[in-house]
């Protein structure tokens, strides 16, 4: 008697990736799909692989709660293994105040340049753009009636959960390119495409899996978007290529994006949704007079927060003296104490008093103890130092 012999299962890898281990021909070979729309017949159609649905439609669907899981079902695997984006059409309307809510976002503009403050972007030079940060925070506390007439919109809340899950946290910020506004480069978004390539190389395969499960990257237009005026550029199915966040920063990667990409002219009231792993690009806006405003929302899992409450601030206060003499005799020690102690990473901040002027991100607290110590900061110094960094992230 014959046994047959158990079936190879691949063993997915949890090493570190180097961006020499990223080829450009193996990133093709994972854009080689057609977008097949008997797999998502919720959609009304498909333009060069972006799938499209129609919000009225969408909206009569999800009424029914088992229609509405199919529907979500659908959504998420067109995020996850299909083109990567969807849109919207008709998703913001005038049930959803968007004239009312452009206007108010044309007078907070007006309101920041006024004041002479101006919105770093993380992808753009500083003062091109106009950017509005925490625009969710600042249209409720400008119209609390207006923000709920735009946040009870249903399209958002479908696709979030559909591939967030429940408990889904949003923010937004407001970016208008004026005429004249330069394209950006391709890349992806937030957590690991927030990173320098060298940070990014730092983390495990595995995270490099999980980080875009953990944000919805989304965009609605609050003027029409005609080619001329930039909308952003994508390539679909990108977000399947497993080494992306350290490819989208080598040159061969760049060129192949900048010959094959999607760009598609939006309506206002139009919104797009995308896997933060997509590559995708802010076009150059050549228009004479448009000013290409859109709200981007980030809506974020429930899933990145630790257990318990930590006041990390009070515990480098109590920590610090004791990491003066440990800095001078074992930087190896030191460092574990200030990886166990302070935040690491630079978000969630107030983007207004900590905005991204010289790189992707402000300060951390462990990039503040490392340059106080470095420095010869005492106890006194380095608490100042901390109250102003605390200070910046506040809301």
């Amino acid at each position: 008697m014959t046994i047959a012999s158990a079936p190879t299962v691949a063993t997915p890898s949890a090493r570190r990736i180097s961006p020499a281990d990223c080829r450009l021909a193996d990133f093709v070979a994972t854009l080689e799909s057609a977008t097949d729309l008997a797999e998502y017949p919720h959609a009304t159609g498909t333009e060069r692989g972006v799938l499209f649905y129609d919000s009225a439609r969408v909206r009569q669907i999800a009424a029914d709660p088992q229609q509405r899981i199919a529907l979500q079902d659908e959504l998420a695997q067109a995020l996850l293994t299909g083109p990567g984006i969807v849109v919207f059409t008709g998703a913001f309307g005038p049930e959803s105040a968007l004239d009312e809510s452009t206007g108010a976002f044309t007078e907070m503009v007006a309101d920041q340049r006024a004041a002479g403050a101006a919105g770093g972007d993380h992808f753009a030079a500083n003062g091109v753009n106009d950017r509005i940060w925490n625009a969710l925070g600042k249209l409720a506390d400008r119209d609390p009636a207006l923000f709920a007439r735009y946040y009870a919109n249903d399209v958002l809340a479908l696709i979030s959960e559909s591939w967030l899950g429940p408990m889904y946290q949003v923010t937004s910020a407001i970016n208008v390119v004026n005429p004249g506004g330069v394209a950006q480069q391709p890349h992806r978004d937030y957590h690991l495409g927030f990173m320098s390539p060298e940070t990014a190389a730092t983390f495990p395969m595995n995270v490099h899996r999980v980080s875009p499960a953990l944000t919805l990257q989304g965009a609605v237009a609050h003027v029409d978007m005609p080619i001329e005026s930039g909308p952003t550029k994508y390539l679909p199915y990108s977000q399947r290529y497993e080494l992306g966040y350290l490819a989208f920063n080598l040159p061969e990667f760049r060129e192949y994006f900048e010959t094959n990409y999607v760009q598609l002219p939006l309506n206002a009231g139009d919104a797009v949704f995308f896997n933060p792993a997509l590559f995708h690009a802010a076009g150059s806006n050549v228009s004479s007079d448009i000013a290409r405003m859109a709200n981007l929302l980030q809506v974020s899992s429930a899933f990145g927060r630790a257990m318990e409450s930590v006041d990390r601030s009070a515990l480098l206060r109590a920590v610090y003296p004791s990491l003066i003499d440990l800095w001078a005799s074992d930087r190896r020690a030191a460092e574990n104490v200030i990886a166990a102690s302070a935040e690491g990473y630079a978000f969630p901040s107030n983007l207004d008093l900590d905005q991204p002027l010289d790189g992707m991100h402000g300060e951390t607290q462990a990039e503040l103890t490392r340059r106080a110590l470095d420095s010869g900061f005492d106890a006194e110094a380095f608490a100042a130092a901390l109250d102003a960094l605390d200070a910046r992230h506040r809301a």
